[in-house]
């Protein structure tokens, strides 16, 4: 394959296309992404990508807030840490310190309203490109794995997927982080500790640990809703 071909097929899979014509592939992704969330022996493997994007959301919104992202941690147990260097207090550590738990359900109502729209090839490759510069930032093996096989499964989707499983892979993906944040603040308010988020913002505020909890699904919530503006058009008129 030469170069300019190369190319050109590069921009091909970076162009919007098209979405699927409303059909059996918007149920098919709905299902793919509840059996994920609910089978026990599947979740405990795929819950790591959302761990990644929590510890993601947590570095992106450190650095918009001037603090310097040095690497991040996702443990065999699935569980994760950001670091970000600045100030101990202020609006920056408070800010980077939050958007954890909102990252995973914001990423997944975008890519549910991508998917919808044609979009999918295109946050795929933003997706590749966000992970592969992530690959810097991982302080494990374990982490580095994790982050490179995501990578390739998101890479590999973008260049080989027809356009109807981009869009089926697409939109369950969107819908399994957003399920999957919402398991995740469950976690955390049934069994949440000193080391968990909410009670690190209760230390930094003046606010306590179940208020920043509130906020949470507060977030969610709304991204819930503007996933669900989009899916509903498409599900009704499959009825």
């Amino acid at each position: 394959m030469n170069l300019p071909s190369l190319g050109h097929q590069i921009v091909q899979r970076l162009l919007p296309d098209v979405a699927p014509a409303t059909g059996w592939w918007v149920p098919a992704a709905l299902l793919v992404a509840l059996a994920v969330v609910v089978l026990p022996p599947i979740w405990r493997l795929a819950r790591l990508a959302v761990t990644i994007v929590h510890e993601l959301g947590h570095a992106g919104i450190g650095i918009l807030m001037g603090r310097r992202f040095t690497g991040f941690v996702v443990s065999a147990d699935m569980s994760g840490h950001a670091v970000t260097v600045g100030p101990r207090r202020g609006i920056g550590r408070v800010a980077s310190t939050w958007a954890g738990y909102p990252a995973p359900a914001l990423i997944g109502a975008v890519l549910v309203q991508i998917a919808l729209h044609g979009w999918a090839p295109t946050a795929l490759f933003a997706a590749l490109v966000v992970l592969v510069i992530s690959l810097v930032f991982t302080r494990s093996l374990h982490t580095l794995a994790a982050v490179l096989g995501t990578a390739v499964a998101v890479g590999a989707l973008w260049w080989w997927g027809s356009p109807v499983l981009t869009a089926v892979l697409t939109l369950a993906g969107g819908v399994f982080l957003l399920l999957g944040a919402w398991r995740h603040l469950g976690a955390v308010i049934r069994s949440g500790g000193r080391t968990d988020d909410p009670a690190q913002l209760a230390t930094l505020s003046p606010l306590p640990g179940g208020v920043w909890t509130l906020s949470f699904a507060v977030v969610l919530a709304a991204c819930t809703w503007w996933a669900w503006t989009g899916l509903a058009p498409h599900l009704l008129t499959l009825v």
